[in-house]
């Protein structure tokens, strides 16, 4: 996303989506522009970084032979796992600045491993033969708009079928919000069919927080009609990026977010847009506009 120069970071126009942040432009089109254009930074959250830590540990848990992929052993992974995530991303050390007797950090790593353990309850590891973890997929369709993300896990079944899996840390949406949750899912479902030529057979979210599992079974007319879906949105951040027109779109999320100091919405002044912005009057001009490549 970004080019350098004299090791000068310089801003860049987005050359690809992914589903977090095609779910950020969906969310509020400015918070696209301040993570994707601008890269401000973000202070790192408890929640978020358990989830990350979690994902750490469900993963290696595969590198050991079946029957010894246990509770026990996954949650002895978390002190490990957080050693190695601290050492990768030292900023984090924020995170329990103030916490001088360890007990919040004592705690937060008890809860970790309680996510780790209800997922025992939910899967049983000994009976999966992953064919790939943390799977990076990039796809380019044939308007050259490129997908791409990381799947946290995927099965192969004799037969050839493929399940893609993503785990949540959360709790499960409630009905009516089901199909934002499975938006994700149906990206990737989307990149894979685009690679491979084959539609997964299923697609499975398994939330560690309320211990509940939701499965889909795509077909093709729903991925494209994803499709679809994410080159409209394609266009529109597109048109963005040559206007530099990012309108804030107030929710309740916006309590949770990093930028409202930047943010019209709270009274703030965004920073300079860091772009060229294409003059209104050159708008039949191709001069200057942006593809999706």
């Amino acid at each position: 996303m970004e080019t350098r120069t004299d090791d000068v970071k310089v801003a860049a126009r987005p050359a690809s989506l992914s589903p977090s942040r095609a779910s950020d432009f969906m969310q509020c089109p400015l918070l696209y522009r301040f993570r994707v254009i601008d890269k401000l930074p973000e202070k790192p959250s408890e929640a978020a970084t358990r989830g990350t830590l979690v994902h750490a540990v469900l993963e290696r848990l595969f590198d050991a032979p079946a029957t010894e992929r246990t509770a026990p052993r996954a949650k002895a992974l978390v002190p490990g796992q957080w050693d190695r995530l601290r050492e990768a991303k030292p900023e984090l050390a924020e995170l329990f600045a103030d916490d001088g007797a360890g007990e919040r950090v004592a705690q937060w790593l008890a809860d970790a491993e309680k996510l780790v353990e209800r997922w025992f309850t939910l899967e049983d590891p000994t009976r999966l033969e992953p064919a790939e973890r943390e799977l990076f997929v990039e796809a380019e369709l044939a308007s050259g708009l490129k997908l791409r993300g990381i799947i946290d896990r995927v099965d192969v079944a004799p037969t050839g079928e493929v399940r893609i899996v993503d785990y949540k840390t959360g709790k499960a949406p409630r009905p009516e919000y089901a199909e934002g949750a499975l938006f994700q899912m149906k990206f990737y479902a989307l990149v894979v069919w685009r690679l491979k030529g084959l539609i997964p057979r299923r697609l499975q979210l398994v939330y560690l927080g309320s211990g509940d599992v939701i499965t889909y079974d795509p077909v093709q007319a729903d991925l494209e009609r994803v499709e679809r879906k994410l080159l409209a949105l394609w266009e529109a951040i597109v048109l963005a990026t040559e206007t530099g027109e990012w309108r804030p779109r107030p929710t309740k999320l916006c309590g949770w977010c990093d930028h409202q100091a930047v943010c019209p919405e709270f009274g703030g002044t965004p920073p300079p847009y860091p772009l060229p912005v294409r003059a209104p009057e050159s708008g039949a001009d191709e001069q200057g506009r942006m593809g999706p490549g």
